[in-house]
């Protein structure tokens, strides 16, 4: 019984003792578990940039047996330049680029992202690669019937609008519901970007979404029902998006994206999905 007793004791003192040199060693194995630095050197090592976007005009699309889009093709033209494989992953919604962004899944978020002070906080922008400002999507009056669309707005409160979640538009209409003194009921939408928005207005499945111009300009030919005559915002710069341990990265971009715009590569990129006026 004593030699029972005495096992006993000398396993519950090994047993303390692992836990406690476990508990110990915690810590570093969270450190090991952190990532490490990702910038253009480490990059460059690999010989890999990694882009997310989307998958619409401005982003990334397959027609027939050829790949298009603008952010596409602004990408592939880095690649030329730069001596990178640029390889581009697909997210339709914000919120989720960047968590690709933050786990080093990605460079890269190549999307027409606001420059804003809340984002500058956190995360690094290329000079600006688009202008653009924020519209309100609605149906024309024939497509409606016959009721007229907002032109003041002054006009939204009580008004629902619909617009991806965590968009650049959120905190315009917050701010915009303190302007006309009146509450604007805001419904982010985890699942659809601003192309399935538009789509749901032109359908007649809801009634108002906030989207950016020139995606919404690239749908009109698609659905001539959806008017985009009213603004919500001013004409805002917009660009790329980097995590901020990735400062050279953000200064290789610039000086690529300068050499494609001294040398009309840009120009032509450009006009080809915004310009077919």
């Amino acid at each position: 019984m004593k030699k029972t007793r005495k096992i006993l004791v000398v396993y519950c003192i090994l047993l303390v003792l692992v836990v406690a040199t476990m508990i110990s060693l915690w810590p570093y194995r969270e450190k090991k578990q952190q990532l490490q630095p990702r910038d253009y050197p480490e990059i460059y090592n690999e010989g890999i940039l990694r882009v997310v976007t989307e998958y619409n005009p401005t982003g990334y699309f397959v027609d027939g047996d050829t790949i298009l889009g603008f952010q596409y093709e602004l990408c592939q033209a880095i690649a030329r330049i730069s001596g990178l494989e640029v390889q581009m992953q697909l997210e339709m919604t914000l919120d989720k680029s960047f968590d690709l962004l933050n786990q080093q899944t990605v460079d890269i978020i190549a999307r027409n992202i606001p420059i804003t002070t809340e984002v500058k906080e956190h995360y690094l922008f290329t000079d600006p690669i688009i202008l653009n400002r924020q519209v309100l999507v609605q149906r024309t009056a024939e497509a409606n019937q016959g009721i007229k669309p907002i032109r003041n707005q002054l006009h939204l409160g009580k008004k629902e609008l619909y617009l991806p979640k965590n968009s650049p538009a959120l905190l315009r209409i917050r701010n915009l519901e303190h302007e006309i003194g009146d509450t604007i009921y805001i419904h982010e939408d985890e699942l659809y970007s601003d192309e399935q928005l538009i789509i749901l207005v032109a359908k007649g499945d809801i009634d108002y979404a906030v989207c950016n111009q020139q995606n919404a300009e690239q749908l009109l030919s698609q659905y001539p029902e959806i008017d985009i005559q009213t603004d919500i915002s001013f004409t805002q710069l917009e660009s790329w998006v980097m995590r901020n341990d990735s400062p050279i990265l953000r200064d290789s971009l610039n000086h690529w994206l300068e050499q494609l715009k001294a040398n009309g590569t840009y120009k032509k990129i450009y006009n080809q999905y915004y310009n077919q006026k």
